[in-house]
């Protein structure tokens, strides 16, 4: 099943040529690029969920089902006016009991994270995992997308040429970081993202996953 939003939010986008981090150009300077594409991931402590028999029971030997999302992989088109992530995983489950066919419905969400912090889109989606009667084990693919407007992926000019101005050994500034400057960090965390993917879990599923 599919899950899919427009989130009109600024990724980085420094203008870089051809040029790979870290490569030193044809007049002795050192390059800086960074991808308009956001950092797909998952989310620490939604990565998988446990289901239990009975309502509030934690132990091991209630449990009825646990589901892991694995294979996240991410895809980016960012040639257009659009910059379109996607991201594609697969969930694995076990179940305890076999006894009967069973269809497990599990919820599932994608997020859009500014700065490291700051959740800017959201969009919930499910996911159906089948077992066959005598079957323990079962895996359905998922996949969820962003699309970012590239207008809103610039960075500022001034703080574009401060991260990709060609810097030589012995200038005063050849050894210093950019993104010392405060006003340079601001600015590309303001323009940093992730797409994170998780399972949309309950508070009571969080606090299992943090503790046990």
């Amino acid at each position: 099943m599919k899950a899919s939003f427009l989130a009109p939010v600024a990724l980085a986008l420094v203008l870089g040529g051809c040029a790979r981090t870290g490569e030193i150009d044809a007049s002795g300077g050192i390059t800086a690029v960074r991808s308009a594409c956001p950092i797909v991931g998952v989310a620490a402590g939604t990565g998988d969920v446990t289901l239990f028999k009975t309502p509030g029971a934690t132990d091991e030997r209630s449990i009825d089902l646990v589901a892991n999302m694995t294979n996240v992989r991410g895809n980016c088109a960012d040639s257009g006016t659009d910059i379109v992530t996607s991201v594609t995983f697969d969930v694995e489950a076990r179940r305890t009991d076999t006894t009967t066919a069973r269809d497990v419905v599990l919820p599932y969400y994608i997020a859009i994270v500014r700065g490291g912090t700051n959740v800017v889109a959201k969009r919930i989606s499910r996911v159906n995992i089948h077992f066959d009667a005598g079957q323990a084990r079962g895996q359905v693919a998922g996949e969820a997308s962003a699309t970012v407007a590239r207008s809103a992926a610039t960075l500022p000019d001034d703080v574009r040429e401060k991260l990709t101005r060609r810097r030589k050994a012995g200038d005063e500034d050849a050894a210093v970081d950019p993104l010392t400057n405060p006003e340079v960090r601001q600015a590309v965390a303001s323009a940093s993202f992730e797409a994170l993917v998780g399972f949309q879990l309950t508070d009571a599923q969080l606090k299992y996953n943090a503790t046990r």
